[in-house]
């Protein structure tokens, strides 16, 4: 099912020409449609080492060139910094082929998603998920900060779209306990706790997997300055009760910054329910399990 109205149809038959267009050293390698969870673009294999990933909506083309060579710039960042295999990039595409858009293409990481071998109930993985987000904030932020799109910053700005989530969530979710929970967890003050880098989207369908271990993660693009809380997110939508302490204990989070970890994977949570309900039950289960978790909490 089609996630968005406007949603590009890409084939491997078009990833295939875009590559014998631009890339020719790759034509004679085969090209595989990976099953994903994402909701921003659509992934293909190329050969054993290498993945597409091509925009599934259309967009200014510039605006998105300058986006992939962001994300290109991230993943640089990332993959020096950190123990965990992440993608590299390797080169950016441009329209072709009848495909409007510009594209990537990055290295394969080996390893299975989370939402396909749940990790949640492995002390172990919740210290190497620990260990990644160390790592992440050991990359100096040289002076950037928080831009003020998306999560990351201040709770409250986020309350509309809350909001609008309570309303189209009546038929899959306790709304009313949603709802009491989200007057408290708005109003939790960041003070002047600085910045600090963030992968920004540590999401099952981002995180691999391989025997009960971090194995790498994916989506690297959002890779920034934000609230420290942010990547905190990754306790409630990968981790269970036990694990989640350990994981706290590791990373030797204060209250507060815990607090603001709940918020911000509360305001995630809350849209993925409703909104992928048809087009992508995983990530609305994803949702919907993380809200639980949340709701489950006696923690403070």
């Amino acid at each position: 099912m089609r996630m968005h109205d406007d949603q590009l149809t890409v084939t491997p038959e078009t990833v295939g020409a875009l590559i014998a267009e631009q890339f020719p050293q790759w034509r004679h390698l085969p090209v595989t449609e990976l099953r994903s969870q994402g909701t921003v673009n659509a992934i293909f294999r190329i050969g054993d080492g290498l993945t597409a990933r091509l925009p599934l909506q259309p967009g200014d083309v510039a605006s998105i060139r300058r986006w992939l060579r962001s994300e290109a710039a991230a993943g640089r960042e990332l993959a020096s910094a950190t123990r965990f295999p992440t993608p590299e990039p390797v080169a950016v595409g441009e329209p072709g082929a009848g495909y409007p858009m510009p594209w990537s293409v990055q290295t394969w990481v080996p390893g299975v998603i989370a939402t396909d071998d749940d990790p949640g109930d492995s002390v172990a993985f919740a210290r190497d998920l620990a260990r990644f987000i160390l790592d992440v904030r050991s990359i100096d932020t040289g002076g950037r900060t928080f831009t003020g799109g998306g999560r990351g910053g201040a709770l409250r700005p986020h309350d509309d779209w809350v909001q609008t989530c309570f309303d189209r969530s009546e038929q899959l979710l306790d709304v009313p306990r949603l709802r009491r929970l989200w007057e408290r967890l708005r109003e939790l003050p960041r003070g002047d706790t600085p910045d600090v880098m963030n992968h920004g989207d540590l999401i099952p369908g981002n995180v691999l997997v391989s025997g009960g271990r971090l194995a790498g993660v994916l989506d690297v693009g959002g890779l920034g300055p934000a609230d420290p809380a942010l990547d905190l997110v990754g306790a409630w939508h990968l981790l269970e009760a036990g694990p989640r302490e350990v994981l706290r204990a590791e990373l030797g989070c204060d209250d507060a910054t815990w607090a603001r970890g709940k918020a911000w994977a509360f305001q995630q949570a809350i849209g993925a329910g409703w909104y992928y309900v048809a087009s992508n039950p995983a990530m609305s289960r994803m949702g919907c399990r993380t809200l639980a978790r949340i709701l489950a909490d006696k923690s403070r």
